[in-house]
């Protein structure tokens, strides 16, 4: 920010939108077929997925673990939908 001289709310925005941009390409590319294995893929796009919910919006709900995290793991793992 400094080297090019732009407002951090600015730089944020950009990175914001070069994620959005990023999102759409993986799933653009997940929807072709491709010699490597879809359950490898798969697993590619889960670690994308979680790295964008533990980083996103500026936080690190993985260091600081916050009422969000707590409770979307209590979500997934203690009250679960029962099918």
């Amino acid at each position: 920010m400094k080297q090019h001289s732009v407002l951090e709310k600015l730089a944020y925005q950009e990175l914001n939108k070069q994620v959005e941009e990023a999102w759409k390409d993986i799933n653009q590319e997940m929807l072709k077929p491709y010699a490597i294995s879809m359950h490898l893929l798969t697993w590619v796009l889960n670690f994308s997925r979680t790295s964008d919910f533990m980083y996103k919006d500026r936080e690190d709900v993985f260091t600081n673990v916050g009422e969000v995290i707590k409770d979307n793991i209590a979500s997934l793992f203690i009250d679960p939908i029962l099918i």
